[in-house]
């Protein structure tokens, strides 16, 4: 996924800000995991206290406290921590529209282009695999050519399918998927 939740605009920053603006670190805490509370908590403390002695202490302790905040809740995710993001990263198409059906509730537009975008890279496959599969058989190179077409289609198909579905093997199950650090 394009970068998002450990952005300095991400998600999981705005949350920090509320919390220092309100003083509730509810706000935030929401993107950790219960095992990393009592740590937020020691630092959301400490940066209370040093934002109180200046405005250059309130930025540096301001950085602190969102850096641990994304460290925390990408440590929740599996994902390592790579530091905060500057602002204004390109999130792709996909995050803006799936933000946007939150906030209006309308999951349409999200859905819609999701859909056209599966439907046109398989349909670029597969017509891709159907060129491929008119070779004769004395042109072992054509022949191979077809198979990595063949596979691109039918493996990435079945791939595909098992990602939307979280199957595996003969049972199937949904899981939750993060901020995509995945």
């Amino acid at each position: 996924m394009p970068p998002h939740c450990d952005t300095r605009d991400g998600p999981v920053v705005k949350a920090a800000i509320k919390a220092l603006e309100t003083g509730n670190l509810n706000y935030v805490l929401i993107w950790i995991p219960e095992e990393s509370e009592e740590e937020l908590k020691g630092i959301f403390e400490k940066t209370l206290r040093a934002r109180k002695t200046g405005k250059d202490a309130q930025e540096v302790a301001d950085d602190w406290f969102f850096e641990s905040t994304i460290r925390l809740h990408r440590a929740g995710e599996g994902a390592s921590y790579t530091g905060m993001k500057p602002a204004g990263l390109s999130e792709g198409p996909v995050v803006p529209r799936a933000e946007k059906a939150i906030e209006t509730g309308d999951p349409g537009e999200s859905i819609g282009f999701i859909l056209k975008t599966v439907e046109d890279d398989l349909t670029h496959r597969f017509h891709h695999v159907m060129e491929k599969k008119k070779y004769s058989v004395d042109d072992v190179a054509a022949g191979r050519e077809y198979i990595a077409a063949f596979i691109g289609w039918v493996v990435y198909s079945h791939h595909l399918y098992m990602y939307v579905t979280g199957a595996s093997g003969h049972e199937e199950h949904h899981e939750e998927a993060g901020c995509g650090h995945h």
